[in-house]
């Protein structure tokens, strides 16, 4: 997909050459002064008359007419250079990239070194062009009859910089497309239908991943999980013809399994609210109940693809949630793995009955830190909107590691409180240990502290994606639909943890 050159010359085909350019450029230096010079001063006289615009991501497409090699120079404009940052940079590259895919060329090139500025690097640059390149790009195939025509994708992207270190760069490219590709997993996981990932199939996909990245892998059946005492993801899968499953990924980066970090993401691969039923236009779309179990299956790819020196579990516990005469039901109460019991207030909190388990048993297999991510409330969306991941956390220096990779991966999380009286309404229940469900007010921090319930004394951070696991509006980088929200965030948090001392 990638190659690295040093220089740039006038006889090398390209369909599209990509250069970044500045506002207040005043003076047309390197590249784009050796373009000009080929193009007669066309170039600075598209400047003059603002044909070409500098201002943050516009971008300007110009045909050379035969007198280079290239077909296209794309211009994409960074706005001031003191103001470039790596998540300003992604989004540029992610705009510039879908424009110039409509123009469906195969083999494009791009000026790296005129996207320098601000606190970046040469490596910041190219990290961020090979991850907006996949993200941007992505398209789900979905289920409509295929044309007989080829398909035209970008197949062949040639970099040139005047820099050095070619190996470097291109390793900063490719590090940059693994994670765009682990987050594309996730994203086509959560827009494929319900009744073509089951839980059965998502075991599929984790023991595919397993085999090729050499997880240890164990799937749970519904028999194992009885014998275990899963009685909260059982209950929730009481309803189905679909059987249950309880998927454990495990990566062993040092020779000891210790300093265990525990990713644990919510599968329900449709959810009908049980008896405490959505509305018909609440329950269109909750295929996309699982994204917590995406986001953690393609973390896995990532770390699997870039072997992290640490040591992960990945637990995820996979079901439906539907109706029948089998099915839980209000008032009901359970014994999850841990022994705590649970009475059931509403069966379309089921998401934190499934993580109750997963939890557990994330602490059996050694996790001495944990991260959950589950679409678990529409209350986080009253709270934070679409665009930002609420939080809770029993840990401060555990969960400013989160929030740091966070903010590297520009997906942004923002921290609910616990506070002790939330803890009682949790543990309110008259006949049973916990109950589900307190009510809605706070209804994002109930959920999350029910969660937290289980960890108990284990640092956790909880991540609550059921805002920004969607999203309804094509973006810089990406379409409408999945996001793969968390997927680098969980990845990055990998790559970079320290232990807490």
């Amino acid at each position: 997909m990638f190659q690295v050159k040093s220089k740039w010359e006038s006889t090398n085909y390209h369909e599209v050459l990509f250069i970044g350019v500045f506002e207040r450029t005043t003076k047309f230096a390197g590249l784009l002064a050796e373009l000009d010079g080929f193009l007669d001063g066309q170039l600075t006289e598209l400047f003059k008359n603002n044909d070409i615009s500098a201002k943050k991501k516009t971008v300007t497409v110009v045909h050379t007419l035969g007198k280079l090699k290239t077909k296209k120079l794309v211009f994409v404009g960074l706005g001031k250079e003191r103001e470039l940052t790596f998540e300003l940079l992604r989004e540029v590259f992610g705009r510039a990239f879908k424009k110039v895919q409509k123009l469906k060329p195969a083999d494009v090139a791009l000026g790296l070194d005129s996207f320098i500025g601000g606190q970046l690097d040469i490596l910041d640059v190219a990290h961020a062009a090979g991850e907006a390149f996949c993200l941007s790009t992505y398209q789900f195939e979905g289920y409509k009859q295929k044309s007989n025509e080829p398909e035209k994708k970008i197949k062949l992207i040639t970099i040139y910089s005047d820099e050095n270190d070619a190996e470097e760069i291109l390793a900063a490219l490719t590090v940059g497309a693994i994670y765009g590709k682990g987050t594309n997993s996730a994203r086509t996981l959560v827009n494929i239908p319900g009744n073509m990932l089951t839980a059965t199939e998502m075991a599929e996909f984790a023991q595919e991943l397993a085999a090729k990245y050499k997880f240890e892998v164990e799937i749970l059946d519904k028999e194992a999980m009885e014998k275990l005492g899963m009685g909260a993801l059982l209950a929730v899968n009481q309803g189905s013809t679909e059987p249950p499953k309880m998927i454990v990924l495990k990566y062993q980066g040092k020779e000891q399994w210790t300093d265990v970090l525990g990713l644990v993401g919510k599968g329900i691969t449709f959810d009908t609210g049980g008896y405490s039923i959505k509305t018909k236009d609440g329950i269109v779309g909750m295929k996309t109940d699982m994204g917590g179990a995406a986001a953690v299956l393609g973390a896995m790819e990532i770390i699997g693809e870039l072997r992290p020196e640490q040591n992960v579990v990945a637990v995820i516990p996979s079901t439906d949630n539907m109706i029948s005469g089998a099915a839980l039901k209000p008032d009901d109460v359970i014994t999850s793995m841990s022994g705590k019991t649970i009475e059931v207030l509403n069966t379309d909190a089921e998401g934190r009955l499934v993580l109750a388990d997963a939890v557990t048993y994330a602490k059996y297999h050694g996790a001495n830190y944990l991260v959950d991510v589950a679409t678990l409330t529409g209350g986080v969306i009253i709270a934070l909107g679409n665009d930002t991941t609420g939080a809770l956390t029993n840990n401060e220096s555990f969960f400013e590691q989160v929030l740091e990779a966070s903010v590297e991966a520009g997906e942004p999380i923002w921290r609910l409180p616990i506070f002790p009286k939330d803890i009682e309404r949790i543990r309110s229940s008259k006949i049973a240990d916990l109950n589900n469900s307190p009510g809605r007010e706070g209804h994002a921090i109930m959920g999350g502290a029910f969660v937290g319930e289980f960890a108990e004394g284990t640092p956790w951070v909880h991540l609550d994606i059921a805002g920004t696991a969607v999203t309804k509006n094509e973006h810089d980088l990406g379409p409408s639909g999945a996001t793969g929200a968390m997927t680098r965030t969980l990845a990055l948090l990998v790559e970079r943890f320290e232990p807490i001392k």
